[in-house]
């Protein structure tokens, strides 16, 4: 289901979080296009934070630490490479409406990026919103291989660690379901929004202020 936003209609901070409460979300046609559409869809992607996958592989990767990852630092950087065209992806949904609406919650602290940099370089990362104890990820990018792959890890690691109940992927990808990702229909949903909602996560229980070690991040994802 799609609803469109006149361009005119001013979209606040409070407005876009209330409507993630509600389980929708925007969304432009293209760059170009300055009016946004709110999605729910009839089926919602997620992944189960009990049920994280890591490929053995991919967790040989995150222990060797061999990229730097760093929380919050870049968020324009960030955006630009979400933005981008990717293999399979070769328009972007990030017009200035969506750049400047979670500009500003990155600015009040409810939007996060998780950042992959090798030698100072950034190769990959996410963004996503906080809300009680759910995440909403909205774009991931990579320039180099696994990169994106290494920014989910991180992210649900610090999501297992702060004791979040929700990680929201609106949608399933190919990419998605190695991790574990799965479809829930509209009522299910919303059943775990309801449930997310209620009470705060903490996202920086693993510290925001340094990279984390690759066995840092594997501890954190054998939590229950």
């Amino acid at each position: 289901m799609a609803s469109r936003e006149s361009a005119l209609i001013d979209i606040t901070p409070e407005v876009l979080l209330k409507a993630y409460s509600c389980g929708i979300f925007p969304m432009a046609e293209s760059a170009d296009d300055p009016a946004l559409y709110w999605i729910e869809p009839e089926r919602r992607g997620i992944i189960p934070l009990d049920r994280f996958h890591l490929p053995g592989r991919l967790a040989r990767t995150v222990r060797s630490s061999r990229y730097t990852v760093i929380v919050d630092r870049d968020f324009d950087a960030v955006i630009n490479g979400c933005a981008q065209p990717q293999p399979g992806r070769t328009r972007t949904w990030i017009n200035s409406r969506i750049r400047s609406l979670y500009s500003k919650l990155y600015e009040r602290g409810d939007c996060h990026t998780v950042e992959v940099y090798d030698e100072g370089e950034l190769i990959g990362g996410l963004y996503g919103v906080s809300l009680g104890r759910a995440f909403f990820g909205e774009s991931m990018f990579h320039r180099v291989r696994d990169a994106s792959k290494i920014a989910l890890v991180h992210l649900v690691a610090r999501l297992k660690a702060g004791h979040y109940r929700l990680l929201d992927t609106q949608f399933v990808t190919d990419h998605l379901r190695t991790f574990g990702a799965i479809e829930v229909a509209r009522p299910v949903y919303h059943r775990l929004l309801d449930a997310a909602l209620v009470g705060e996560a903490d996202f920086a229980a693993l510290p925001l202020d340094r990279p984390l070690s690759g066995e840092t991040v594997l501890a954190a994802l054998r939590q229950s």
